[in-house]
């Protein structure tokens, strides 16, 4: 292995943030010597369209892979929510890290939660996601795309652009900017994205040696969630482009996850939503769960609703 480890990251403020958390792990408790390699990707250059409309999530990932392939960095850190379902061959997720708050934030500068809002309020997110389980509470409001990293997205709210903006909690966390936060969806009113708040490493396969130092990283509790969470949109043949949601969370020694799916195109149509719960031990009983909890959407209707969304990189 190089006596130096190169972490592939986005330039972003937060991306970066979330590098230098992974660089502090592995310095002080693996005692490597590490240093950062940040690199713009597609995604973050195309910022007029919603990320269904360019391909996906999976443009935030390609570039930093492709640094992996090359031998220019050894691990890249991703927001696991970014990762798509099925990694290219010859890459592997080493590790996902403890998770931090997996809630969707309201942010607003002049009302307090969602249910203050105005009739016709302009509410700021690009997430279809998000925008399905927004109508569905308030069909009333006005959604509008909102693209950009952290700060430009706050900016743009604050330029009067918006009424309130929905973000991910544990970004504003990390990034100090947990007063912008007017309050908190809880996840059974908006069920967060299949990996939200957590961090994951990718690395290639054939690195045994690093991929072996990683491991004690992962947070079994965390890595599980994730599976079950995952192994729903993978069974639905996930994409940015299908309004799904999954989200699985400790309860009493169970994994209680909770999923839900918008029309792919009618977004006012009503939620298909399941509840799975199990005690997975090992991680193919958690990826079990989510494809139980994607067999009960599918017995809902869930076809129907799959078959109206344009596919990946299409309007």
């Amino acid at each position: 292995m190089n006596p130096t480890t190169i972490i592939a990251t986005r330039e972003s403020r937060l991306a970066l943030w979330q590098a230098e958390h992974v660089r502090e792990l592995l310095m002080q408790r693996l005692g490597l010597s590490v240093e950062l390699l940040g690199m713009t990707t597609h995604g973050d250059r195309i910022l007029d369209r919603a990320l269904s409309k360019i391909g996906g999530k999976g443009l935030f990932v390609k570039e930093l892979e492709t640094a992996l392939e090359e031998g220019r960095a050894q691990l890249a850190v991703h927001s696991l929510k970014d990762v798509p379902m099925d990694l290219p061959p010859g890459f592997v997720l080493a590790a996902v890290l403890e998770r931090e708050d997996p809630r969707d934030a309201f942010v607003s500068n002049h009302h307090g939660s969602l249910d203050d809002l105005p009739q016709g309020a302009v509410v700021g997110t690009s997430s279809l996601r998000r925008i399905v389980q927004l109508l569905a509470r308030r069909p009333d409001l006005r959604i509008e795309p909102l693209r950009g990293n952290l700060d430009t997205r706050l900016r743009k709210l604050d330029e009067g652009g918006f009424d309130a903006i929905v973000l991910a909690a544990a970004g504003l966390k990390r990034l100090g900017l947990e007063a912008r936060i007017r309050s908190r969806f809880a996840v059974d009113e908006m069920i967060p994205a299949a990996g939200q708040g957590a961090l994951a490493l990718e690395v290639r396969e054939d690195v045994g040696e690093l991929r072996a130092m990683l491991e004690p990283l992962a947070h079994p509790p965390t890595w599980l969630a994730a599976h079950a969470e995952r192994a729903v949109s993978r069974a639905l043949g996930g994409s940015c482009s299908m309004p799904l949601a999954a989200h699985a969370r400790w309860e009493d020694g169970e994994l209680v996850l909770e999923a839900a799916l918008g029309h792919g195109s009618a977004w006012r149509e009503p939620l298909l939503r399941t509840q799975a719960r199990a005690a997975p031990a090992d991680a193919q009983q958690a990826t079990a769960l989510g494809e139980r909890a994607a067999a009960a959407l599918r017995t809902a209707g869930a076809g129907r609703y799959l078959d109206a969304a344009p596919p990946p990189g299409t309007t």
